[in-house]
């Protein structure tokens, strides 16, 4: 697949685009941002959030999944929608707005989700680890206690992780991962079909129950089903970097005079406004496939996803309940679904794709909330926009003597991310409470970012793109899905700090 920039020889350029294959092989292929975002949803929310719900709560607390994965849909399009309308990220967007506040609320809040947020993803990885070692084959780091091996392995894990994404060696860390996860989810609709959930039990989808005790759990699924609202940002940000469709051309649209060349610091958001019809019919076309492919890589991840939440929480409630699945054996807990049904003999194959589930998603965060530092940095300071080369794309001296290019900013930020989410496990031994409050934090962040995603949709693409501007029902569902999010946000807080539970 190519992803290299088009030459910049004049617009005879555009009818040399080769047109991507529909095939389902191709499709597979061809998959990438919506792809992530689903590995990188497919981790400690399915692996350590569900199976604590079911274990903990029965069924109870079905009705959770399908209002995260509904009502916040739209929120992730938006952002898939922008990038493939415009071009650009859904941060360039953010950077139009009066002061730039909200790149400064997505900075800080990134900033805090990378040492609190990832800290909740490395350490249910690292526990995996621990289980696999110290429970399963009885070997232990010598001199440590338990809560200190822990942030042992943690370490480990993320020194790789950084490792990895800093060579470039992403695409076969991501093939090993693929793989890995369609282990475990073979292995999960295996042991689902041993013993399935009774029929009746599914009318929890649909029957609103908040058992005492329940609000962060249910605040966590809300927050990281299937992933934080913010991973969009990341996946705009992923896909801006693919260099498909309007990505590809814009730079090349801005140099012939098709669009106008967008400043974060002197422009407005009609400077990212691209009218599609300006491009020949052969480059349309380019762009219309494109935008297609996107959408089911995301539409497929998000289905998945969405299955493989509803299973796990169901095989918790057969085969846990009632149990508080806690401590930093919890892998081992969540391990005896899989030993009490079909036999011990499938404990490893378990544990494989239980840690490249939950490695996938600490894996995404490295990548991704750093990305997301250096491109609001980018959109904040003159200096660093001077030097616009993203992380991914090829690099000149400037980008990596001058401490404040972005790119340097994206390795900075994710060495503090690994050092602080490290120092948060080692500080707070708590792996299924850590990982909730991860969860619930994303959740907090994600009525705002929703919003912005869809203003910035309907303000910035024009009304009369019939391929990306967002129908009717899309709007107005959107518009739903906000207020409910928001509602369920003012619910749990009051539930949290002054004890009002709506009836």
């Amino acid at each position: 697949m190519d992803q290299q920039s088009p030459d910049k020889t004049g617009s005879n350029n555009f009818a040399t685009l080769e047109l991507p294959s529909m095939t389902p092989g191709s499709l597979l292929r061809n998959f990438g941002p919506g792809m992530m975002l689903m590995m990188t949803g497919i981790g400690t929310s399915h692996l350590v959030t569900a199976p604590v719900a079911g274990g903990r709560y029965g069924y109870a607390l079905l009705w959770c999944l399908p209002i995260a994965y509904i009502f916040k849909y739209y929120g992730f399009e938006m952002a898939i929608r922008f990038t493939h309308a415009t071009g650009r990220s859904m941060l360039d967007a953010y950077a139009t707005a009066w002061k730039k506040i909200p790149v400064w609320y997505v900075l800080v809040t990134t900033i805090i989700q990378s040492a609190v947020g990832q800290a909740g993803r490395l350490i249910a990885a690292a526990a995996v680890v621990f289980y696999f070692f110290r429970m399963y084959l009885g070997v232990d780091i010598p001199g440590f206690d338990d809560d200190k091996e822990l942030a042992i392995y943690g370490f480990v894990l993320g020194i790789v992780s950084v490792a990895v994404i800093l060579r470039g060696r992403y695409a076969v860390v991501e093939l090993v991962t693929k793989i890995a996860a369609g282990i475990l989810i073979l292995c999960t609709f295996a042991v689902f079909a041993v013993e399935p959930a009774p029929i009746a039990e599914f009318v929890h989808f649909f029957k609103l129950e908040t058992p005492e005790g329940s609000w962060l759990i249910i605040a966590s699924f809300l927050g990281l089903l299937p992933t934080g609202i913010d991973v969009s940002l990341q996946a705009s940000e992923w896909g801006k970097a693919k260099q498909v469709g309007m990505g590809r051309l814009r730079s090349e649209m801005e140099a012939q005079g098709l669009v106008a060349k967008f400043d974060a610091f002197n422009g407005s958001k009609q400077d990212l406004t691209v009218d599609i019809s300006r491009l020949p019919e052969h480059a349309r076309e380019y762009c219309r496939r494109w935008f297609r492919i996107g959408l089911l890589d995301f539409r497929i991840g998000h289905v998945i996803s969405f299955i493989l939440a509803t299973i796990f929480l169901v095989l918790a409630a057969v085969w846990l309940y009632p149990s508080d699945v806690s401590g930093n054996a919890v892998m081992g807990e969540i391990a005896r679904i899989f030993t009490d049904s079909v036999g011990p003999n499938l404990m490893v194959v378990f544990l494989v794709g239980a840690l490249a589930a939950t490695y996938s998603t600490a894996f995404n965060y490295f990548d991704g909330w750093p990305r997301v530092v250096g491109a609001c940095c980018r959109n904040l300071f003159r200096k660093t926009a001077e030097l616009p080369r993203v992380p991914g794309e090829e690099l000149d001296s400037r980008q990596l003597k001058t401490w404040y290019s972005e790119y340097n900013i994206y390795r900075a930020s994710m060495f503090f991310s690994l050092f602080a989410s490290v120092a948060i496990i080692a500080g707070v031994p708590r792996p299924v409470y850590l990982v909730l409050i991860a969860s619930a934090l994303a959740y907090f962040v994600a009525p705002v970012i929703f919003f912005l995603n869809l203003y910035y949709c309907r303000t910035i693409i024009r009304k009369d793109d019939a391929l990306f501007y967002p129908s009717t029902f899309a709007t107005w569902f959107s518009w739903l899905s906000l207020a409910v999010f928001t509602g369920m946000s003012v619910i749990l807080i009051l539930q949290r700090l002054f004890g009002i539970t709506p009836t």
